[in-house]
């Protein structure tokens, strides 16, 4: 699953993003992405999209479509 982030520009962004990915259960690996401003999470479990965007939301960037 490939998440388009909004706000994301240095390597804190990225650490801060995947580590906030990798703590949701079901999570196995979550890679960022800054060029292009994404990030792709290989899950166990179907993950909840507003799930997503909250966590996404909370670490402080913007969640801005999701690609299967």
């Amino acid at each position: 699953m490939k998440l388009i982030i909004e706000g994301m520009s240095c390597n804190h962004c990225k650490i801060r993003v995947e580590k906030a990915l990798s703590s949701i259960e079901g999570v196995k690996k979550a890679r960022v992405d800054l060029d292009d401003g994404s990030a792709v999470v290989e899950s166990s479990v179907e993950l909840d999209r507003e799930f997503l965007r909250e966590v996404i939301d909370e670490a402080g960037y913007v969640l801005k479509g999701i690609e299967d």
